[in-house]
């Protein structure tokens, strides 16, 4: 029960555990499905692409719906939101952290629009569960869009407002998910980057709720 509840609670930065002071693993240099760097940064990205970052659960299935959206230039998954830096998958899951399993996508926006993302993000998962989707419990499972400009902010509680009143009508809750400026990201451990290609029958968690966004948002 009790550790159940710490997994439920967000620990204060003084009860996080203390992490590291730099990347202690190794990454791959090239995404396997998309080919591009799966570190991104200002060096690497293509002029005039950006970035997003969500959070929709296990990460292992979200990445795969972004790096299937035409427009994905690059993605990653990694750790968001929390206190410990460059934490460990195991150290994220005990809830001892504060991070969302979270995935960076790199698009290009004149072939998709951020808006898209957002309504595919909302659409891909529950966003009602709070600390949880599904059967995977724990503060690393919240929803989350982490912002990196105010045209981004805007456009993420525009569409946070327009769904809600659908999910509602629907049974179920007010939406829970948290949108916040982009916190620093930390990128996971490479056994987690493109899991599912890597593993085509693994585990994919999708509590979506069925309800489509509405076309004229």
């Amino acid at each position: 029960m009790l550790f159940n509840r710490r997994k439920l609670e967000m620990p204060t930065p003084d009860q996080a555990l203390k992490g590291r002071t730099e990347q202690w693993f190794t990454l791959a240099e090239h995404h396997v499905v998309l080919g591009t760097p799966v570190v991104t940064n200002e060096d690497n990205i293509p002029e005039g692409f950006e970035v997003a970052v969500f959070g929709l659960g296990c990460f292992w299935g979200a990445e795969e719906i972004f790096w299937r959206t035409p427009g994905v230039w690059s993605t990653s998954v990694g750790y968001a939101g929390g206190s410990t830096p460059h934490p460990s998958y195991e150290e994220v899951c005990s809830g001892q952290t504060g991070h969302t399993e979270a995935v960076r996508v790199v698009f290009d926006p004149s072939k998709v629009d951020y808006a898209d993302l957002v309504k595919a993000f909302f659409e891909f998962h529950d966003p009602t569960q709070g600390m949880r989707q599904g059967n995977d419990i724990g503060t690393q499972y919240r929803s989350a869009v982490y912002t990196l400009s105010d045209e981004q902010a805007e456009t993420a509680k525009r569409l946070r407002a327009a769904y809600e009143p659908l999910l509602l009508e629907r049974g179920y809750g007010a939406i829970t998910t948290e949108i916040k400026p982009s916190p620093t990201y930390y990128y996971a451990e490479d056994v987690h980057q493109q899991y599912l290609a890597k593993n085509p029958h693994g585990y994919r968690c999708h509590s979506a709720t069925g309800v489509p966004f509405p076309k004229t948002a």
